[in-house]
């Protein structure tokens, strides 16, 4: 007897087994349970203990939650604690928002649109990386190192730190080279953590021995070939969810990078200072040759294909063995110039420093002024302003092309050259009005690169309109520089709480009227007042999408009740219908758009804050101005709560992992951000993708594979993905053989293929790689074995329109009990789709075909 199997896998919530295999408890508790028949502890395969071998559709469920959520364990808080990795994974996603992709990642040439786009995306992952460590050098250099100089204030910080208090500490840079072991110890603990994720789950899939082809002559089977199939979509790419040796390669980049960083923020003081001569002169320039070195060939290979392609064997090869050998160096060269007397010709670098004595005596001089490490708020300053300037670019090429580029290339160009003029002046320019700042530059320049925005639309290369309403590019093809832009906002504000925790701790025994002993950047100040208006900003958007929401019940209970004739007891069933089917409107219609105008909020309150930062003006407590006052209490408000954000991402991740509420509503952003490779950011959280994929693919090819009277034999299969599960099926079915897809059918329902990932991905789901996607399915006959189911009270589920049948089902089955029951039917929304009579009766229908399919003894397998 053929048999079929339905293999259901399910989406965020983490459904357990026994409710994807549709078990019932029974009082006793003696009913069918759930049993794993395959996989191991963290994922596994598993079936009724009722199911026998004769059944025509047997059901199966692949439990793969224990990747993102699961036991309460101690792996479970760390993998909690990869949520504070969240910036990276959002960068990271970014490089998969790229339109444009060639179906052969080895056709993207470097000059081509998503080349360029690439290669600016890992630009910006290397600055993002950045942006943690001299954040964390700051601590160690600036406020601990340079800023804290009295034992009152080095005894705020735990552990016996007082010695950086003697006088042998505090002549020239001794204490920066203590200082900056803190951020490369971050350094190595992070690549400690990125090591061992890259064990963490990815695998190949395992080609199983599918049954030969036995000849018509009855001599000895023979095995066919497979034509190879021309790849139309990126994730046909076999090397796609393995990775490992690109991500090697790419962390010894981004950690290198991080150390060079973070040695370079005390050696530029240190020039700013004293600028060396003889031996300190030697000592400095050969430093600093190194460093630009390592910088220089990190920022060329990002781009380059031994990096970019995933295909590649695990060693890291010679370059990565140089530029690890550059830093060494580098980093010996730092240490030893940080450890060197004093210049003779220069000025005593302690001059520098705050004085002792500021908390008793107030009024000493230089109590009143910034003394914090020269140079260091200045490219704090810069690195946010560049930072902004490189998403800009990120969303014009993305959008418009390599002609868009010419906007943020010459902002990035006229911003130094402007400042020199201001500052300085330029040979052949008349001199710069008095009242000219730098900060002024900073808007015209955003403007300039804007501009870039401006410019029309690139199309696709093959002209298709959507697949419906709402499935076209979201914001506007900007998509990759959105997604990246929350998680620097998001990183920022890790970092800018991170410094002001720390100085606000080393300056806790200060006189709140009183001078501060230890001051944090002046970008630190701005990030918090921007805090304080984008949480106004956020509130005013839920304040927009609860009026929306409100119109929208509004209007779906209109519909309901159209028909007049209803009891008191359906108009209030109706009332409960219109909310789902208003929240299915708002996700679906304007979900991406109340994003959009989010963000840009956002990069208008982030221009204005890096043309505060450049300006060097800290509005103070005791002006006697009113605006002042207010902003700087705003500014202390808005630091106080980007300090506890590490904590809060922390403990929600937490739940996330443990709850199951939160991870329905939570957990999205969570999974989505996790199912892409690390192909951007190596240190990113690993993706779960990289073993459900490979996993399903094997197990799918394995039963199909078995010999015709083996008893674990399926003769074909339902492949059945609920929401994100849907997508995991997507990607199985894109890289599983043709000989496999055609005894294969898809059940998607839940479905975010077209108003999520088709419009935010478009390289992967967009229409035309749906049709794709419909196109693999299709067998020789016609059929295309795809069924999609969607509710109208889904707000996750929709219809696709790719070609496959999409089966609308009716939630609830009716607005009053029936057939003498006394409870209302339920309102199943995003959930028991399997229980659904339309589902069953679509089921019943596709075993029979393929079981139709199923090739008898004498016809060739191919």
């Amino acid at each position: 007897m053929e048999r079929v199997l339905e293999l259901r896998v399910h989406g965020v919530s983490n459904t357990p087994p026994d409710q994807l295999l549709g078990l019932r408890a029974t009082p006793g508790g003696d009913g069918p349970q759930p049993e794993q028949v395959a996989g191991g502890p963290v994922t596994g395969f598993f079936r009724s203990s009722a199911a026998q071998r004769d059944d025509p559709v047997t059901v199966e469920a692949y439990s793969w939650g224990r990747l993102t959520s699961g036991a309460r364990t101690r792996r479970d808080v760390e993998r909690a604690l990869w949520t504070l990795l969240l910036p990276f994974a959002l960068a990271n996603v970014a490089l998969h928002a790229r339109a444009g992709i060639p179906p052969d990642p080895d056709q993207e040439r470097w000059a081509s649109r998503s080349g360029i786009t690439a290669w600016l995306i890992r630009l910006f992952c290397l600055s993002l990386t950045c942006t943690l460590v001299i954040a964390v050098t700051g601590v160690g250099v600036d406020l601990i190192g340079w800023q804290c100089v009295g034992r009152d204030c080095l005894g705020q910080i735990p552990g016996p730190w007082e010695f950086l208090g003697d006088p042998w500490w505090r002549q020239g840079t001794r204490a920066l080279a203590l200082g900056l072991l803190l951020p490369l110890l971050v350094v190595g603990a992070i690549g400690l953590v990125a090591w061992r994720t890259y064990q963490y789950e990815a695998q190949m899939p395992a080609e199983p021995r599918h049954r030969p082809v036995a000849p018509e002559d009855g001599g000895q089977p023979v095995e066919r070939p497979e034509p190879p199939e021309l790849p139309e979509n990126p994730l046909q790419d076999p090397t796609f969810w393995n990775g490992e040796g690109q991500l090697r390669r790419a962390a010894v980049l981004h950690l290198c990078t991080g150390a060079v960083v973070a040695a370079a923020v005390p050696v530029a003081a240190v020039m700013i200072m004293d600028p060396p001569r003889g031996v300190r002169a030697a000592v400095a320039w050969s430093t600093v040759t190194l460093l630009v070195a390592v910088v220089a060939i990190a920022v060329v290979a990002v781009g380059r294909p031994w990096l970019s392609r995933r295909q590649g064997a695990t060693p890291l090869g010679r370059w990565s063995a140089a530029v690890a050998g550059l830093t060494l160096l580098g980093l010996a060269g730092t240490f030893a110039l940080l450890l060197l007397p004093d210049g003779p010709a220069g000025q005593p670098l302690s001059t520098y420093r705050p004085p002792l004595g500021c908390v008793a005596q107030p009024d000493l001089t230089g109590c009143r002024t910034d003394r914090s490490l020269p140079g260091y708020d200045t490219a704090v300053a810069w690195l946010v302003t560049y930072q902004v300037l490189l998403l800009v670019a990120i969303a014009a090429t993305n959008r418009s092309g390599r002609r868009a580029l010419l906007g943020p290339v010459l902002g990035a160009v006229l911003l130094p050259v402007g400042t020199a003029w201001i500052e300085r002046g330029l040979p052949g320019l008349p001199a710069a009005p008095d009242g000219a700042r730098t900060w002024m530059l900073v808007g015209p320049v955003v403007a300039l690169a804007v501009a870039g925005l401006v410019l029309p639309r690139l199309r696709p290369a093959v002209p298709t309109q959507p697949l419906g309403a709402y499935t076209d590019l979201a914001w506007r093809g900007c998509a990759p520089a959105v997604i990246a832009g929350f998680g620097w906002m998001m990183a920022v504000a890790y970092c800018a709480g991170l410094l002001y925790w720390v100085s606000d701790r080393l300056d806790g025994r200060a006189e709140p009227s009183g001078p501060s002993r230890v001051v944090p950047p002046l970008a630190v100040f701005w990030a918090g007042l921007a805090c304080v208006i984008g949480l106004l900003a956020l509130l005013a958007l839920l304040v927009r999408v609860a009026v929306l929401l409100h119109h929208l019940r509004r209007a779906e209970y209109a519909r309901l009740t159209a028909a007049g004739g209803l009891s008191a007891h359906d108009l209030r069933r109706c009332r409960d219908v219109s909310t789902y089917r208003a929240l299915h409107r708002l996700v679906g219609e304007h979900a991406v758009r109340l994003v959009g105008c989010y963000a840009t909020v956002s990069a208008v309150l982030v221009t204005l804050c890096c043309a505060a930062a450049l300006s060097g003006h800290r509005p103070s407590p005791l002006s006697p101005a009113g605006w002042q006052t207010a902003i700087h209490w705003a500014a202390e408000r808005g630091d106080a709560l980007l300090g506890w954000l590490p904590v809060i991402t922390g403990a929600l991740g937490l739940l996330v992992y443990r709850t199951d509420s939160v991870r329905r509503s939570v957990g999205v952003v969570w999974d989505v951000c996790t199912f892409w490779p690390r192909a951007a950011h190596p240190l990113a959280p690993p993706s779960y993708a990289e073993r459900a994929v490979p996993e399903l693919q094997t197990r799918v090819a394995g039963l199909l594979a078995l010999p015709p009277h083996h008893p674990d034999r399926m003769d074909g299969v339902i492949l059945s993905g609920h929401s994100q599960g849907t997508v995991i099926c997507a990607a199985v079915l894109l890289q599983l053989p043709r000989r496999w897809r055609r005894r294969t059918w898809f059940f998607s329902y839940g479905c975010q293929l077209t108003r999520l990932y088709g419009r935010v991905f478009p390289a992967y789901f967009g229409p035309e790689r749906l049709r794709t996607l419909a196109r693999a399915v299709t067998w020789p006959g016609g059929h295309v074995a795809w069924t999609n189911f969607w509710r109208n009270t889904d707000p996750l589920g929709w219809p696709v329109s790719a070609g496959q049948r999409d089966v609308p089902v009716t939630d609830p089955e009716a607005l009053h009990p029936s057939g003498g029951e006394v409870a209302d039917p339920p309102i199943r929304s995003h959930s028991g789709y399997p229980e659904a009579v339309e589902f069953a009766r679509e089921r019943a229908v596709v075993a029979r075909l393929l079981r139709r399919t199923v090739p008898s003894p004498r016809q060739r397998i191919g």
